[in-house]
């Protein structure tokens, strides 16, 4: 059986076509979060980036970054300052010498598998555009994982 990349290769040594495909599509990095600046733990709302598709998939993700001041930029030398993303993400996995998970489209072989799996938040947010930002606390949400 051959090995994949993702087991092989450390994140920082991953190409730029190997490290965006670990993206699932889940859509959970796209919500708005809270964070308690006491504890450093992260809340995560069902609200969304007024980017983000039906898919849960950025609608402009070559330009980002200058649409949404707040859109960060993931970067393999950077990935260990992201305790936010969730666990079931492969950034987050691999950093932590985690397996990806069966549903994960690397593994599946199928893109439509995270949401088969109830991993992403298709169908289960709010636009940004449809709420007041300032009530983010209402929205909070435990996404089981």
């Amino acid at each position: 059986m051959p090995v994949s990349f993702w087991e092989t290769t450390p994140l920082e040594d991953m190409s730029p076509s190997q490290w965006e495909s670990l993206c699932d599509g889940c859509g959970k990095c796209c919500l708005h979060k809270l964070e308690d600046d006491e504890t450093q733990e992260v809340f995560y709302t069902c609200v969304a980036c007024e980017l983000i598709d039906s898919d849960c998939r950025c609608s402009d993700y070559k330009n980002r970054l200058s649409k949404v001041p707040d859109c960060l930029s993931l970067k393999p030398t950077d990935i260990k300052e992201f305790h936010w993303l969730p666990s079931t993400c492969a950034y987050r996995l691999l950093s932590e010498s985690k397996p990806l998970p069966q549903w994960h489209p690397l593994i599946s072989g199928d893109s439509s598998t995270v949401h088969s799996a109830g991993i992403s938040i298709k169908g289960r947010f709010f636009r940004e555009q449809k709420v007041d930002l300032d009530e983010l606390e209402t929205y909070i949400i435990n996404w089981v994982e």
